[in-house]
C-alpha cells in the first residue's frame, strides 16, 4: 500500500523536486537474435499484478527487438489484473472509483510514469479530489493530541514553522533521501541492469547499509533528530507500511520520504498493468489458479491450472515466472527448487472505505471547536517505545484516516429531502474497526453493544455506503542484508523477493523488467548491451 494522497502531497512542499531520468540513446544497429525458424519460447507468468504484467510487457519488447519468437501466457487467480492495485466504486457508481490498494506513485517511479504516458492515461496530482474544507490539510495524532498540523499553503511561514520546530532535521532528511534514491535508481542502469542477485547489487550500491539497520538506527546515525523521526517520518512509515521506525529498515524508511510528483491514474492505477498486458500480446487467463509446476526430463515444465473450479488442465512451457509471494501461491513444485524463498510475515492490513454525511468529530480527537484535519496520520506518543513489535499501532488504534472526496449519494441514501453531498473516508487499521469506534470518529450515537458490532450495523443515515478489505499488503520489513534468489531453478524465475527490499508498485515492476532481461540473456547465451532500454548513468536527483 501507499501513503495517503494528502501526506505525499504535503511532503512535496518540503522536499526538493527530483529531476527525471533521460533515456539513453537507442542503438540503431540490428541485434543478433535466434536462428530463423526457431520454435517460440513458451513462457508462463503466474500473477497479473505489477511484477507479472511488467515481466510480460518488457519480455515482449525485448524479444521482439532481439527477434526471439515468444508465446506468453499469464495466469491470474483473481477476476481482475493489477494485483494489489484495484479500485472500488462508491455506491457502485463508476463515476466514483476509489483506490483500495496501491494509491499513488511518484516522479522517480520511471516504469510507471513511462507506461502511463505511453498508454495515454490521465494523471492527476495526489490530493486534488479532497474536499478542502478544513483549515488544516494534515494532522499527526499520537492517540491523545495532534503533535503536528500543516495547512496546504505554500507560505514561507509554514516552512519556517517546520524548521523552527525541528531544526535542520527536514533538510538532513531530504539530503539523506536524495543520496539513497540516487543509489537505488542505478538498478535501472548499466552495468547493474539486469542484476542476477539482489543481495550482491545491494552491497555494490551501498544500499545494504540502509537495509541492515532499523529506520530509527539509520536516522540517528545520520543526524536526524528523534522528534522529527517520531512525529513526521514515523507517521509516514505507519501509513505506508503499518510499521514503526524500530521495526522497519532504513531503506524503506527513505522510500517513504521520496514523494515528489505524487500522482494517480484517473479511474485506477490498475490501468497501467492492464495496458502492459495488452501490449505484451499475452494470453491472459483470469480466475485461473496454478496448482502445480513439474519439471520434465527435457527441461520443460508441465503447469497444472484450474479455471473457475473446473477440472484441472495442463500446459507445457519452457520458462515459468512466479510473480507473487511464493508462500501464498499454494503451488506444488517438483522436483524441489534449488532455492526455496523464505516464509516471511506479511502485514495484515484492514482497509475500510465508507461514505457519510458527517465530518470527523473534534471530540474524538480531544479538540474543542477546531476542525479536524482532512488527513489524520498517527504516531506513538513520546516516551512509548514498542520496539520491533509487529502489533505496534499504540494508543491511536489505527494507522490513518483520510477524507478522500465528496460525492452525491443516490436518492435512497438521502436522509432528508435536501440533497447533501457525503464524505468518502478511508481507514487503514491493524484490526477491523468496530461500530463503536466508527460512531465515535463521526460523533454520532452508537447502537447498544456497538463494541461487538461492525460498520454494517450502523444506521444508513450515518454510514451510507461501505466496503471492507483485508490485505496481506506488504511484508514486515525487518532489517536484513540478503534477499531471495531471482532464479529459483533453471528457467524458473521469481519476482517477489524484492518486496523485502522495497515494497512498491514500481519496484515490483522493476523486478519484472529485470527478470525479462535475465531471461533474454539466458536465451541468447550472452550478455546484452542494454543502452537502448536502460536509464543513463548520469541520472541524479
Amino acid at each position: 500500500m501507499s501513503p495517503t494522497n494528502s501526506f505525499r502531497a504535503w511532503l512535496v512542499h518540503i522536499l526538493l523536486v527530483f529531476s527525471t531520468a533521460l533515456l539513453a540513446d537507442a542503438d540503431d544497429q540490428v541485434p543478433l537474435g535466434m536462428a530463423s525458424g526457431t520454435a517460440p519460447r513458451r513462457v508462463a507468468i503466474v500473477g497479473a499484478g505489477a511484477g507479472g504484467s511488467s515481466a510480460a510487457y518488457y519480455l515482449r519488447q525485448y524479444a521482439d527487438y532481439f527477434r526471439i519468437p515468444v508465446n506468453l501466457t499469464v495466469f491470474e487467480r483473481n477476476p481482475y489484473v493489477g494485483g494489489r492495485s484495484t479500485t472500488v466504486n462508491v455506491f457502485d457508481n463508476a463515476s466514483y472509483p476509489v483506490e483500495l490498494g496501491a494509491s499513488i506513485f511518484v516522479e522517480v517511479n520511471y516504469n510507471l510514469m513511462d507506461a502511463a504516458k505511453k498508454f495515454g492515461l490521465n494523471l492527476t496530482g495526489a490530493g486534488q479530489s479532497r474536499p478542502n474544507e478544513a483549515e488544516e490539510m494534515i494532522g499527526i495524532w499520537d492517540g491523545e493530541r495532534f503533535v503536528y498540523t500543516q495547512s496546504e499553503s505554500l507560505s514561507w511561514w509554514n516552512i519556517a514553522k517546520l524548521l523552527w520546530r525541528y531544526g535542520l532535521a527536514p533538510i538532513r532528511t531530504r539530503n539523506l533521501m536524495k543520496d539513497t534514491v540516487n543509489r537505488f535508481v542505478k538498478l535501472y542502469q548499466r552495468p547493474y541492469f539486469p542484476f542476477s542477485s539482489l543481495s550482491s547489487v545491494a552491497v555494490e550500491l551501498g544500499l545494504n547499509k540502509a537495509t541492515a539497520a532499523t529506520g530509527a538506527e539509520f536516522l540517528e546515525a545520520n543526524g536526524i533528530s528523534a522528534a522529527f523521526s517520531r512525529e513526521i517520518i514515523q507517521a509516514s512509515t505507519r501509513v505506508n507500511y503499518g510499521q514503526n521506525l524500530a521495526l522497519i529498515h532504513g531503506l524503506e524508511t527513505m522510500v517513504c520520504m521520496a514523494t515528489d510528483g505524487a500522482v494517480f491514474v484517473e479511474n485506477g492505477n490498475w490501468q497501467i498493468f492492464a495496458g502492459m498486458l495488452n501490449s505484451s500480446q499475452a494470453n491472459v487467463n483470469l480466475n485461473t489458479a496454478v496448482t502445480s509446476i513439474k519439471r520434465n526430463s527435457n527441461g520443460t515444465f508441465t503447469v497444472s491450472h484450474v479455471h473457475d473450479n473446473h477440472s484441472p488442465e495442463q500446459s507445457l512451457f519452457d520458462d515459468v515466472v512466479i510473480a507473487g509471494p511464493f508462500q501464498e501461491s499454494g503451488i506444488a513444485i517438483s522436483p524441489p527448487l534449488d532455492h526455496v524463498p523464505d516464509t516471511i510475515p506479511y502485514v495484515t492490513l484492514h482497509v475500510t472505505l465508507f461514505s457519510s454525511p458527517h465530518r470527523l468529530s473534534p471530540r474524538f480527537f480531544n479538540l474543542e471547536d477546531t476542525e479536524v484535519p482532512e488527513t489524520v496520520l498517527t504516531t506513538l506518543p513520546q516516551g512509548l517505545d514498542l520496539g520491533p513489535r509487529e502489533d505496534g499501532v499504540g494508543p491511536s488504534g489505527f494507522w490513518s484516516i483520510s477524507t478522500l472526496a465528496k460525492v452525491q449519494p443516490p436518492a435512497e441514501h438521502e436522509a432528508s429531502d435536501t440533497p447533501q453531498e457525503h464524505y468518502v473516508y478511508k481507514i487503514f487499521s491493524p484490526e477491523r474497526p468496530t461500530a463503536e469506534f466508527l460512531a465515535s470518529v463521526l460523533g454520532v450515537d452508537a447502537p447498544q453493544g456497538a463494541g461487538n458490532l461492525t460498520i454494517g450495523d450502523l444506521p444508513k443515515q450515518d454510514i451510507s455506503w461501505f466496503y471492507e478489505k483485508t490485505w496481506h499488503s506488504y511484508p514486515y520489513l525487518y532489517p536484513r542484508q540478503t534477499f531471495e534468489q531471482i532464479s529459483l531453478a533453471s528457467n524458473l524465475w521469481y519476482t517477489s523477493g524484492i518486496e523485502s527490499f522495497i515494497s512498491t508498485m514500481e519496484t515490483s515492476s522493476l523486478m519484472g523488467m529485470n527478470v525479462a532481461g535475465l531471461m533474454i540473456e539466458n536465451w541468447l547465451g550472452r550478455h546484452v548491451e542494454w543502452n537502448r532500454w536502460t536509464k543513463t548513468d548520469s541520472t541524479e536527483l
